[in-house]
């Protein structure tokens, strides 16, 4: 058994127009957002889940928020393939996961993670900022999965929780 989150990043800061995509900060709705979702994922109780995430700014500081209000000491690795990504793309960092990790949390960038959840799952809808979805498969390897493997076990976003 694999366990899957995707973590959209929370709502970001527009204020700044000279700054680049990639470098723009969370706003004050993402910065009280992030931690209602950490504090969700402190519920499941993970034991040093895999964190693969976006190295843009706003990935970055929900990533902080969310893992220090989920209670988890976990450092997250940085993919710069997350980053505008691609469906294939974000297929081959899924792939590319460690299989000695039972559990990994990507915290990415739409509309990728949209496209992501439709393949795994078959489920198409909409991840709003800082939505995270739990995706399940019955595989042994990160590498098995395939399309429509994924069963959505849950999906929750800072308004409905």
């Amino acid at each position: 058994m694999k366990t899957l989150y995707l973590l959209r990043h929370a709502k970001s800061s527009w204020n700044d127009s000279s700054l680049r995509d990639f470098d723009r900060p969370l706003n004050e709705r993402g910065k009280a957002d992030a931690p209602v979702i950490g504090k969700h994922l402190a519920s499941e109780n993970l034991s040093h889940p895999l964190v693969i995430c976006s190295p843009a700014v706003r990935t970055r500081e929900t990533a902080e928020l969310v893992l220090t209000n989920a209670n988890l000491h976990v450092e997250p690795r940085f993919d710069d393939r997350i980053y505008e990504a691609s469906l294939r793309d974000l297929l081959q960092v899924v792939s590319d996961l460690d299989d000695e990790k039972q559990t990994a949390i990507l915290i990415g960038h739409n509309p990728g993670f949209e496209e992501l959840l439709s393949f795994l799952t078959g489920e198409t809808r909409p991840m709003p900022t800082c939505a995270l979805a739990k995706v399940v498969f019955d595989v042994v390897s990160w590498k098995d999965i395939k399309a429509n493997d994924g069963t959505l076990e849950s999906f929750v976003t800072p308004k409905n929780h």
